[in-house]
């Protein structure tokens, strides 16, 4: 099971991006699939998540209008569109799979290896 995520950078705030998490050999159908982000020195926070069985979407509220998770199921791919980027937001972002749908990182079991979104003021 493989979980690659694609698309940070440097981005002025204010600014966009939009993130993509390529899953092989897992079919999410019936699992979760979160976006996290670490900023350093700080723990893993969830952003976002998909449910596999419903798509019904969740999210922090310091990304609540901000941010958008979709999936493209037939390219086996979940999407995250930040926009009014903020400094704050500056941290790797890591996409994962699991049973649970929550922003729990412990419900979590598959990870990958993370991008970097950084943000400048």
């Amino acid at each position: 099971v493989q979980f690659v995520e694609s698309g940070g950078g440097l981005v002025q705030s204010g600014g966009s991006l939009r993130l993509s998490c390529a899953v092989s050999v897992f079919t999410y159908h019936d699992h979760s699939i979160g976006w996290f982000r670490q900023a350093p020195g700080k723990e893993r926070e969830g952003v976002s998540c998909i449910s596999g069985l419903d798509s019904a979407t969740h999210y922090a509220d310091s990304v609540k209008g901000r941010f958008t998770i979709s999936s493209d199921k037939a390219k086996n791919t979940v999407y995250l569109q930040m926009t009014s980027l903020k400094p704050e937001d500056t941290a790797v972002y890591y996409c994962a799979g699991g049973w649970i749908f929550g922003l729990d990182p412990d419900d979590y079991g598959y990870w990958g290896q993370g991008t970097q979104v950084t943000v400048s003021s």
